[in-house]
C-alpha cells in the first residue's frame, strides 16, 4: 500500500515535486465494482462480511493493511456499511478505482499516468482521495472469513 503525494515523474526538471489534486462531485456515479474502509468503518466492513454466505463470500476479492480494507467484486455481492467508499472504473483511465462519486478537476488520463508512473505494482490502483491512499488491489486475493477473523483480532 502506498500512500504518496502524486508527483510529476515525467523526468523534466520538475520531476518529484508534488502536485495537489483537487476532486470534485461527479455529473454520473460510475458503477461500483469494488469498497474501500478506513479505520472503525474498516472494522464494521470486516463484520459485515463474516455474515455473508459462503456463496457470497466466495465471489469477493480483497486486499488489507492494518486499518484498511479494499474489496473488489461485482455490485450486486459488496455489502453496504455506512461510511465506505464506493470504487468504479472511468473508462479514461481504466488502471484506476475510482471514487463513484468524484472525479479530479484536472484530466483523468493525466491522474493515471501519473499514479502508474509512481508505482511498481500491478494495477488496478485504487485511489482513496480522502485518506491520501492508493492502494494497489492488482493482488487482491479471495477473501476468506479465517483471515478477516485474524484481521479483526489484529486491529
Amino acid at each position: 500500500m502506498n500512500n504518496q503525494p502524486m508527483n510529476n515523474s515525467s523526468g523534466n526538471d520538475h520531476a518529484g515535486v508534488e502536485v495537489q489534486v483537487r476532486w470534485q462531485s461527479r455529473r454520473e456515479p460510475l458503477r461500483p465494482l469494488g469498497l474501500a474502509a478506513h479505520g472503525n468503518v474498516a472494522r464494521q466492513l470486516a463484520q459485515r462480511l463474516m455474515k455473508l454466505s459462503d456463496e457470497t463470500l466466495v465471489q469477493l476479492r480483497g486486499v488489507a493493511a492494518p486499518g484498511l480494507l479494499v474489496i473488489i467484486g461485482e455490485e450486486k455481492a459488496l455489502p453496504w456499511v455506512d461510511g465506505v467508499i464506493y470504487l468504479g472504473r472511468d473508462e479514461r483511465a481504466p488502471s484506476l478505482l475510482l471514487p463513484t462519486t468524484l472525479e479530479p478537476v484536472i484530466p483523468l488520463p493525466l491522474v493515471e499516468r501519473a499514479l502508474l508512473g509512481q508505482s511498481n505494482e500491478r494495477p488496478p490502483l485504487a485511489v482513496l482521495p480522502d485518506e491520501l491512499l492508493i492502494v494497489p488491489v492488482g493482488s487482491a486475493r479471495a477473501v476468506a472469513r479465517e483471515t478477516l477473523i485474524s484481521w479483526v483480532e489484529a486491529a
